[in-house]
């Protein structure tokens, strides 16, 4: 799997994201407002669901700029739809971070925290069936593993696994696109031998019963900053005022996802369309749900172990420095 691979494979759906945005901007130009082209996905962006689903809670949203939302199936094709010019901001992992910089050229910053993982705190893991005669990673070993979307942030850890396991993660197995809500359903069919799971949808595959962990990204990396927000350079250097409008805001909805947890499985509900009932079963549950920074601060220090990680591991070919993606200014917490 190639990062131009993936761009190819994902420009059909930067067309549509550019078709549905174009037509929204007429009537924001209309209104001399300026638009913010914020590619989102799910599941875990609070900050980002609280915005999107309770704009009046924000005084500067419709007032001083809108956001047109744009969702994608994982974090590669919004590195794409940004490299194309058709996405401001977005969410990303370390691994598509570093691919678009490094293989597309795009120039970056990192503005604000979504999820992360620590010790004791969930993390995204690959699952078996009960009955599988899978049980360690070399058992893999020429199966089909499913992914939520290629070149996703989350491949970065499996690859790692598959390394440590003794396969090779580019010829061993088959790997193919899922979806994080069609991962059971893939798994139970079997069209994969083992699928990722996230929440909500973890939780449901686990209700049912009948499937067990392989491994998790805790096992790889204990501490890891998962899903962020990232706004190109380009964008912020020319509207440095309209970017730090929305950053504020980012920090405020992070801030009140964290203080009105109700409310936050409203809205979460909303999105994913997941039954409250399921929602309030691990979210914001300690041991059963990622990490939230206050006030969407970012840990700049763990995404350069990452990094490191990815370019040791042969994954990235170049090392970087995670501070080349931190604004001096526009960054998590705004207040």
């Amino acid at each position: 799997m190639t990062f131009t691979t993936t761009l190819a494979r994902t420009g059909a759906a930067i067309g549509l994201a550019l078709a549905s945005m174009a037509a929204a901007v007429a009537p924001a130009a209309a209104q001399d407002v300026p638009t913010i082209r914020v590619g989102w996905t799910m599941p875990g962006e609070d900050s980002k669901y609280w915005m999107m689903q309770r704009p009046e809670a924000f005084d500067t949203i419709g007032r001083d700029y809108n956001i047109e939302w744009v969702q994608f199936q994982g974090t590669a094709p919004m590195v794409q739809a940004m490299i194309a010019g058709a996405l401001d901001c977005s969410t990303q992992g370390a691994l598509s971070l570093a691919n678009g910089n490094l293989q597309g050229g795009l120039e970056s910053y990192v503005v604000a925290s979504h999820l992360g993982t620590a010790p004791g705190s969930f993390s995204p893991y690959w699952a078996v069936m009960e009955d599988s005669d899978i049980t360690e990673g070399a058992d893999l070993k020429g199966k089909t593993v499913g992914i939520n979307v290629l070149g996703s942030g989350l491949y970065g850890q499996l690859f790692l696994f598959l390394q440590q396991s003794g396969l090779d993660p580019k010829a061993d197995i088959k790997l193919v696109e899922t979806g994080f809500p069609g991962s059971e359903d893939a798994l139970r069919s079997g069209r994969v031998d083992a699928a990722v799971m996230n929440q909500p949808f973890a939780a449901k595959a686990e209700a049912a019963g009948g499937i067990r962990t392989l491994f998790t990204i805790n096992d790889i990396t204990p501490t890891s900053v998962q899903i962020f927000e990232v706004c190109s350079k380009a964008f912020v250097d020319a509207k440095p005022e309209l970017a730090e409008l929305y950053v504020r805001d980012l920090t405020r909805a992070m801030d009140m996802a964290l203080a009105d947890r109700e409310q936050t499985i409203a809205v979460a509900s909303e999105v994913t369309k997941a039954p409250v009932e399921v929602l309030e079963g691990f979210y914001m549950v300690e041991g059963q749900d990622f990490e939230r920074n206050p006030g969407a601060a970012f840990d700049f220090g763990v995404l350069q172990t990452m990094l490191d990680l990815y370019h040791e591991a042969g994954m990235i070919p170049s090392a970087l420095d995670a501070e080349t993606f931190r604004h001096p200014t526009i960054v998590a917490p705004l207040q």
